[in-house]
């Protein structure tokens, strides 16, 4: 199938900005290829504590340069449910290593908090820093220099991305991401849904919600609803770092663990020490074509807004520039291909079973809006991708996807999708530029046109509803929520509030700063507005009172203040001091400090990132 014309379009506009940037990336890597195997380049001292610890037959492989040594960087935890599984993978990733001619060494851990638990409560205030110092970690991790490819163990919101930005600054080495899948379906995300907005309305207690919470999230594995976990793991794939159909199988089954083994075996045929000439770096798999083809896959399934921020932190790691504009042009042509909760009932295990990533990539590859010519770690092309795997046996192989939908509620093809468009926008107007989602937000939510209520945290904006002065038509205006002011939280804990004043006929929106995530549902919500207030932003002028304007439909955001009153007014300034110290935020001052806005990634490195974000938008 031809490429579609404004696929073309926005990749070859990605790569002309991006080639000043990308040429330097890929020259440190050449430079970092040139040398050769690695361990042949460091001393007999560095050598021996390198694998002092190692079984004797380890070390007989690693003495000589044959033998390709492969590292695991895991984010093992038994706190996430989503990592808990990863405790016995490296023991898999060893044994399948040694007996494809390779070794598998365990360079590092990284952390991995969970959003889940910080919701709502001031360690969210650390989530989007963690990513970074997630991608420090795994740098660590490499650093030592005596590698030939790294197998990432990573799922949830953060970690795949820090992962994923780390291991693009070790751009010769092959990298294969390696995920643990999700928890089986507990009750129905409606039912859970349902039970949060009982409780923010006071009609069931503490114990009903959390009864509900337990049966939802219940076991080892990725929580099931198509949050920025999920949405991580369908980018990993559609971008070739996974095994073809290896994103939802469900963890501790024969089938996960035959993909975790085949994970090892194929990272030691893609190093430069691999039999068949089948070295593939992952700097020459992330480039522009397979960081487009990331982005009309989130569009394609209502994945995470967190993304908008993550692909672009991403895309610098690797010398590229993209911005919000992007997503929004390809949001245009691209269909919504899939209904998961919250843009639907489905969980991704609905979604797996109805024919998941296998049916989706053919379908957006057979569409011409997915490019096909890519380098993945299953070998070149993205058509591999279109398979999903299976025991014969204990033997895996793969097997073409489902020819049509198991269960059109679920996953659509192009041709019949569930809407026309991705539904993402870019939203712009004199309050600046923001992202809204609107694939779970019903056309008849998606202009709102009411007085602002402006409050400087969710608690208070909380406390302002608990006290009923919230039924009537507005726009809540959460402020100083961005990256510099507080690390940019997740405002998730204002959903069953506003989802219920929605529900019970009142007009609402949210309009912040801040972020929304994965979980971003039914309310419109303008998120991600920059720049942020303590950057001296428009939003920081609005007023209680004053009339905004969000229209999702023609993509404006605007408070209704003549341009000359709206600059005549004083910044506001609340007292921010209480975000610096509690929960370890003291150590978090610089990255407060350094943060780049929400459309340039968010992020805290300096140089030649630094560099990157100058020339975007």
């Amino acid at each position: 199938m031809r490429l579609h014309p404004l696929v073309h379009e926005v990749t070859e506009r990605i790569r002309a900005r991006s080639r000043p940037s990308r040429e330097r990336y890929l020259r440190h890597v050449a430079a970092a290829r040139t040398r050769g195997t690695v361990r042949a380049q460091v001393s007999c001292t560095n050598l021996a504590h390198a694998f002092a610890a190692a079984p004797d037959a380890d070390k007989d492989a690693l003495r000589g340069p044959a033998w390709p040594n492969l590292a695991i960087v895991s984010a093992y935890n038994d706190m996430l449910s989503a990592h808990q599984p990863y405790e016995r993978f490296p023991a898999l990733i060893k044994d399948a290593a040694r007996r494809a001619g390779a070794v598998a060494q365990f360079a590092g851990g990284v952390p991995a908090m969970c959003d889940g638990v910080t919701q709502g409560q001031t360690g969210m205030e650390l989530s989007l820093f963690s990513r970074d110092v997630i991608a420090m970690a795994t740098a660590v991790a490499l650093s030592h220099n005596v590698f030939d490819a790294v197998l990432c163990l990573g799922i949830c919101d953060k970690i795949v991305p820090g992962l994923l930005i780390g291991a693009l600054q070790f751009g010769h080495l092959p990298a294969i991401f390696v995920p643990g899948g999700p928890m089986t379906s507990g009750i129905s995300n409606a039912d859970k849904a349902k039970t949060r907005q009982l409780y923010a309305q006071g009609k069931v207690g503490r114990e009903a919600l959390l009864e509900s919470e337990m049966k939802s999230y219940h076991g080892p594995g990725t929580c099931t609803f198509y949050g920025t976990a999920n949405s991580n793991q369908m980018l990993m794939e559609i971008m070739g770092l996974h095994l073809p159909g290896a994103a939802f199988v469900n963890p501790n089954t024969p089938l996960r663990d035959a993909l975790t083994r085949a994970a090892a075996q194929r990272a030691a045929k893609i190093t430069s020490l691999g039999d068949g000439g089948q070295y593939t770096p992952i700097a020459e798999i992330v480039d522009e074509r397979a960081i487009v083809n990331a982005v009309v896959g989130l569009l394609a399934t209502g994945g995470s807004t967190n993304h908008t921020i993550h692909l672009i932190a991403i895309a610098q790691a690797a010398g590229m520039l993209i911005d919000w504009g992007d997503f929004d042009a390809l949001s245009g042509i691209v269909p919504l291909l899939a209904r998961i909760y919250p843009n639907g009932g489905a969980d991704v295990n609905h979604f797996h079973a109805a024919g998941g990533m296998g049916f989706l990539v053919r379908e957006l590859l057979d569409a011409g809006l997915l490019h096909e010519d890519v380098k993945t770690v299953a070998g070149p092309g993205l058509r591999r991708y279109t398979e999903e795997p299976f025991l014969d046996g204990e033997t895996l192989a793969w097997r073409a996807a489902p020819a049509a939908s198991l269960d059109a509620n679920v996953l659509r093809g192009a041709a019949a999708p569930f809407s026309a468009d991705g539904g993402l926008k870019l939203l712009t107007g004199n309050l600046g530029r923001a992202v809204i989602k609107v694939s779970a937000v019903k056309p008849e939510h998606r202009i709102v046109e009411a007085p602002a209520v402006v409050f400087d945290s969710q608690d208070a904006m909380m406390e302002a509803f608990k006290r009923g002065e919230l039924h009537r038509d507005f726009v809540a205006v959460i402020r100083y929520q961005g990256p510099r002011a507080n690390g940019m939280p997740e405002l998730h804990k204002l959903t069953p509030a506003l989802g219920s004043l929605q529900d019970e006929g009142f007009h609402v929106a949210l309009v912040t700063d801040g972020r929304m995530s994965g979980a971003s549902g039914k309310v419109p919500a303008a998120i991600h507005v920059t720049p942020e207030c303590l950057s001296d932003g428009p939003l920081a002028r609005v007023r209680s009172g004053d009339p905004i304007r969000l229209d999702a439909e023609a993509g404006v955001l605007e408070v209704k203040v003549d341009a000359a009153e709206l600059a005549r007014r004083a910044i506001a300034h609340p007292d921010l001091d209480a975000n610096g110290w509690g929960v370890g935020r003291e150590l978090f001052a610089n990255a407060r400090a350094l943060a780049a806005g929400a459309e340039q990634g968010a992020q805290i490195f300096g140089g030649t990132f630094n560099a990157a974000i100058g020339a975007t938008v």
